[in-house]
C-alpha cells in the first residue's frame, strides 16, 4: 500500500471511530485533504536548516546586533497534533559573516513544520543559527498560543507561552541580553 492510501485509510478509521460515516458527502474527500494538509504542515522533516542558511552567507564587517522579529509561525504540538500559533524574535551578532535576512524566517519554518514542543523549537532555531553562521551569539524568543491548552484540557483562551534560548554573548554578556530584550519589547513602528 502506498503512503497516501495508507494515510487516507487511517483517517477513515478515525472518522468511523468517532461515530462518523467517511462515505457521507461532506467527508468523502476529507482523507485526501487531511493527507495533503499534513504533507504541508510537516514539510520541515524534508529540509536541512544548514542548507537553507548556507545558501546566503555573506562576508561583512558588521559586528552589531541583527534582529528579525515578529516572524509568524505555525506548528503542531507533538502531544496532541493540535496547532501552535506564534511569533519568533531572533537576533545574532555577526563574526565576519551575515546571513540573508529572508533565510531566518525560512529556518524557523524548517523546524516549525515538524511535530514540536515550543521549548525544543526554540533550542533548535538557536543551535542551527549558531552552527551555520558561527556568530558571536544568538538570541531566540518564541511567544505562542497552544491549541492543546485552549481547545481541550484547561481551556484557557489566549494564554501565551514564552520560551528563550541564548547562546554566546547573549548568554554571557548582560548588556547584550538587555539590548536584545529591549528591542523585542520596543513599541512597533506604526509606519509599516
Amino acid at each position: 500500500m502506498n503512503q497516501q492510501r495508507e494515510f487516507e485509510e487511517a483517517v477513515k478509521t478515525i472518522l468511523r471511530l468517532i461515530g462518523e460515516d467517511p462515505n457521507r458527502e461532506g467527508l468523502k474527500k476529507t482523507p485526501s485533504r487531511v493527507y495533503k494538509a499534513f504533507l504541508h504542515l510537516t514539510q520541515g522533516y524534508h529540509k536541512d536548516p544548514k542548507e537553507v542558511l548556507g545558501e546566503a552567507l555573506f562576508s561583512s564587517s558588521n559586528d552589531e546586533m541583527v534582529m528579525v522579529k515578529d516572524i509568524e509561525f505555525y506548528s503542531l504540538c507533538e502531544h496532541h497534533l493540535l496547532p501552535i500559533i506564534g511569533r519568533a524574535h531572533i537576533a545574532y551578532i555577526p563574526d565576519g559573516k551575515v546571513v540573508g535576512l529572508s533565510k531566518i524566517p525560512r529556518m524557523v519554518e524548517v523546524f516549525a513544520r515538524r511535530l514540536q514542543i515550543q521549548e525544543q523549537l526554540t533550542e533548535q532555531i538557536a543551535d542551527a543559527l549558531m552552527e551555520s553562521v558561527n556568530p558571536k551569539g544568538v538570541g531566540v524568543v518564541l511567544e505562542a498560543r497552544h491549541m492543546c491548552m485552549e481547545m481541550r484540557g484547561v481551556q484557557k483562551i489566549c494564554s501565551f507561552t514564552s520560551t528563550s534560548a541564548l547562546r554566546g554573548v547573549f548568554k554571557d554578556n548582560i548588556k547584550t541580553r538587555e539590548e536584545f530584550f529591549s528591542l523585542i519589547n520596543a513599541p512597533k513602528n506604526s509606519r509599516f
